[in-house]
């Protein structure tokens, strides 16, 4: 009864990077190499797949599936690792963002941007997409701190 997320993703990637970089139509040979960047960060965000480190690596790989499911306990997400292994997390409206759904570890989440959390969880790290509740029209976050959720299911 899982379902992927994420199909509607968001293509943060690109635009952002090229607002800071000074691109101008004076670098129209590099519209292609962007174009390229764009599809395929949204090819990666439509295919359920995200940025994780598990089983003890060092460097983030977009190769963790993510699922979702709707339990008496309220949305759990499921990300799955390549080795077959998988940790559960609970959505949860009080500000936190998510919740490990079982075990005695507990997570961590920090914020990394308007649209991004890592979330840690005994020693396994994962970038979710999110809406950052409380975070202001110019792209930065007001205060007080803002509560992370992730994306797809709105700030709560």
């Amino acid at each position: 009864m899982y379902t992927q997320i994420f199909k509607h993703g968001l293509l943060i990637g690109g635009a952002l990077s090229l607002s800071g970089c000074g691109f101008t139509e004076d670098h129209r040979g590099n519209e292609a190499l962007v174009a390229a960047e764009q599809t395929a960060e949204k090819q990666a965000v439509d295919d359920g797949k995200i940025p994780c480190a598990v089983s003890g690596a060092t460097i983030m790989m977009r190769v963790c599936q993510i699922e979702q499911a709707q339990t008496e306990q309220g949305l759990v997400l499921t990300m799955r690792h390549p080795d077959g292994g998988f940790r559960r997390l609970q959505v949860v409206k009080d500000g936190r963002g998510v919740i490990a759904a079982d075990g005695a570890d507990q997570a961590k989440v920090t914020v990394l941007g308007n649209h991004e959390i890592e979330v840690v969880l005994s020693g396994d790290r994962y970038r979710l997409p999110a809406k950052i509740k409380g975070a202001s029209a110019a792209g930065t976050a007001a205060a007080p701190a803002p509560a992370p959720v992730p994306a797809h299911y709105g700030a709560f």
